[in-house]
């Protein structure tokens, strides 16, 4: 069975996690682009090892740029690291909770934590990258690489994506919760078959022996 929100008849829920589900697909467009940046920041890291070990040669030049690929990497995919469930997370605690207090919790924070404190980054960022823009501003060494702002503007990009994240890990966490009060079991299994952070191993397990014995 093809588990999707077009799936569900037309209301609040599936406008939701419509709306979601389009976010992931941008976000997830740009977590690839990001991961891509691993290709050049290997071959940068490899020739600045075989140039120092072999030809004593360094380039501050080099270090910088595998410094600022990393960073750009890890903004890029940040948001959608968060959508995939793939950050770290104390599960000593939360992992024996029902999915329900899961997704109450999840809603919590992202209205409490993740929205608040990413639209403060993007909102002083923007100020930190035009200043940096404004002043031409330079590595600190003297052959390191210009244009600082460039690096300095994946900063508040990267909370913006990760804002977006927050904003579709909330809808379809919300999406699930209605589905409970409203005793929808198609929407209740479409909000979580979308929501990694939702998954429960020992439901899991049952729902796999229930199948299991069906058949």
């Amino acid at each position: 069975m093809n588990i999707s929100y077009q799936n569900l008849d037309n209301g609040l829920a599936k406008t939701l996690l419509k709306i979601s589900s389009k976010l992931e697909n941008i976000l997830e467009a740009i977590g690839k682009l990001g991961a891509w940046l691993s290709l050049p920041l290997i071959g940068i890291i490899m020739f600045d090892i075989i140039s120092r070990k072999f030809f004593v040669l360094g380039s501050t030049k080099l270090q910088e740029m595998e410094w600022h690929l990393h960073a750009a990497l890890f903004l890029l995919a940040l948001g959608y690291a968060y959508l995939k469930n793939s950050h770290v997370r104390i599960e000593v605690i939360r992992e024996g909770f029902s999915t329900k207090l899961k997704a109450i919790l999840e809603v919590i924070g992202v209205i409490i934590f993740i929205l608040p404190y990413t639209g403060l980054i993007v909102w002083f960022g923007i100020d930190f990258v035009s200043r940096s823009y404004g002043l031409q501003e330079v590595s600190s060494a003297l052959t390191g690489l210009s244009h600082r702002w460039v690096i300095k503007a994946f900063v508040p990009m990267g909370m913006a994506f990760l804002w977006l994240a927050g904003i579709s890990v909330l809808l379809r966490n919300i999406s699930y919760l209605i589905g409970l009060k409203s005793n929808n079991q198609i929407l209740i299994d479409t909000s979580q078959a979308m929501s990694p952070e939702l998954s429960n191993a020992t439901e899991e397990l049952v729902k796999s022996v229930q199948a299991e014995e069906n058949k």
